[in-house]
């Protein structure tokens, strides 16, 4: 799994999580159904931190879930543990229209 190549894309989430985290499991599809009706041109990419443990400790992931936003490689927002849809919306709303603006 190349890291660079994950977040070179315009507009990516990136959850970090695990199979016996129970957050995360719930947060997951959530998350997923929040983009898609809010933020459709934004990719979303699940990292199972179980499975990828060195990606996740370079990454400084120690504790599940995170989530991160990333803009043209740029990170823009990150949430740890205890957060909602609703702030990680709020979050991305402006980054989202100024990079996915219509010409």
């Amino acid at each position: 799994m190349n890291w660079q190549e994950i977040i070179a894309q315009q507009g990516v989430l990136v959850m970090f999580g695990g199979a016996h985290c129970h957050v995360c499991q719930v947060l997951q599809p959530k998350i997923q159904h929040m983009l898609q009706q809010q933020f459709p041109k934004m990719k979303f990419h699940y990292i199972d931190c179980e499975v990828h443990t060195d990606l996740c400790a370079q990454q400084g992931v120690f504790s599940l879930p995170v989530v991160r936003a990333y803009f043209m490689g740029q990170q823009a927002g990150e949430w740890v543990r205890a957060f909602s849809t609703g702030e990680i919306a709020a979050a991305l709303e402006r980054p989202y229209a100024m990079v996915f603006a219509e010409a």
